[in-house]
């Protein structure tokens, strides 16, 4: 097909259909899109996957799902507590049942094995165990929530903060655009990784809500520099004039004219935050400053490595997954880049 063909078949097309055409074409963003679309599996199937109860069994003439109810009440069982381990409910007179391929909760521990020998990787843990006995496949499966949870609420926080900051500077101006700039300016001069961590320090339990709420409220100064760029640009076009001249208010003019037609290049830094709040979390972690030892998260697991030397495995899987995930956002994040330059419409 020649050029003049190409150039007329695509002609009348929107400005979306052009993203998702120039999207496509780049093979690394479309197979980065297949990964993380993979992880938000594991990520919401992770209680299917890894999970010391039975996905579904039969039990007393009635069939179950334990993983969706309470357990005590659809078992029939006089008891329930949160030691209460796999082992017991495999030894229930089932008659039936199916378990998760991962037989393992992240804080169930298995206290059989004795020496690094026994944890390191094998049939009955594929990817071994941390120092204490507990499954680090089934970490890394359910930890795969904790990273895009804080990975999206985290960026969502900082979006929220840098889109209405950078558009209000941006369209106002004058003392209001320098107040919000010199606000800009002091967030940026305090080093935020030791800022989150002195944070987290000095709250007595940390939760991964607070991990959440400080990187979000942290990490809005690039977005609301980005966000005021485009709507400096944004207001001087003629729809903007012309809707001024009508007499729109000033928020119907940012809120419905400006800032959707600023904020798509704006949402592309997301994919990139997203990777800057999973690694975040992984570092606060792997240092002792993050969620707390009952919650095991990527960063976690690599924080068991440091008081095990010879467990490679917990070094290695975790920081694969980080590696992987982190990989595939940057390369979504730069074939959106160039997918939204309008120099490749042709």
């Amino acid at each position: 097909m020649s050029t003049t063909e190409t150039t007329a078949e695509h002609e009348g097309e929107s400005y979306s259909q052009f993203v998702r055409r120039q999207f496509k074409k780049n093979t690394f963003g479309m197979i980065s899109v297949y990964v993380v679309v993979v992880i938000f599996g594991i990520a919401v199937f992770a209680d299917l996957i890894a999970n010391d109860k039975p996905i579904v069994a039969h039990y007393k003439g009635s069939t179950i799902f334990p993983v969706f109810k309470e357990y005590a009440v659809s078992m029939g069982l006089a008891r329930w507590d949160a030691e209460f381990v796999s082992a017991e409910w495999r030894a229930l007179p089932y008659d039936w049942s199916v378990f998760p391929p991962i037989p393992y909760s992240p804080s169930t521990t298995d206290k059989r094995l004795a020496s690094l020998k026994d944890r390191a990787p094998s049939r009955m843990h594929w990817l071994g165990t941390d120092d204490i006995g507990r499954d680090v496949a089934a970490g890394l499966v359910h930890g795969s929530r904790y990273a895009l949870s804080i990975g999206f609420v985290a960026m969502g926080i900082a979006l929220a903060i840098g889109i209405v900051l950078g558009a209000i500077s941006g369209f106002f101006g004058g003392a209001v655009d320098i107040a919000i700039s010199r606000l800009i300016e002091i967030m940026i001069t305090f080093p935020r990784f030791f800022l989150i961590i002195t944070i987290v320090a000095m709250v007595e339990v940390g939760s991964l809500w607070l991990i959440m709420m400080l990187i979000g409220l942290t990490g809005w100064t690039n977005i609301a520099r980005f966000m005021r760029g485009e709507v400096l640009r944004v207001r001087t076009l003629d729809y903007v004039s012309a809707a001024t001249a009508l007499g729109y208010s000033t928020r119907r003019i940012i809120f419905r004219h400006v800032m959707p037609n600023a904020i798509a290049p704006v949402l592309i830094y997301a994919a990139f935050g997203i990777v800057s709040a999973i690694l975040f979390e992984s570092a606060l972690s792997f240092l002792g400053f993050g969620v707390p030892p009952t919650v095991v998260t990527w960063g976690s697991v690599l924080f068991r490595a440091r008081a095990s030397t010879y467990s490679w495995w917990l070094a290695v899987f975790p920081g694969l997954m980080i590696f992987i995930t982190v990989s595939a956002f940057n390369l979504i994040g730069d074939a959106l880049r160039d997918a939204t330059d309008p120099r490749l419409r042709a």
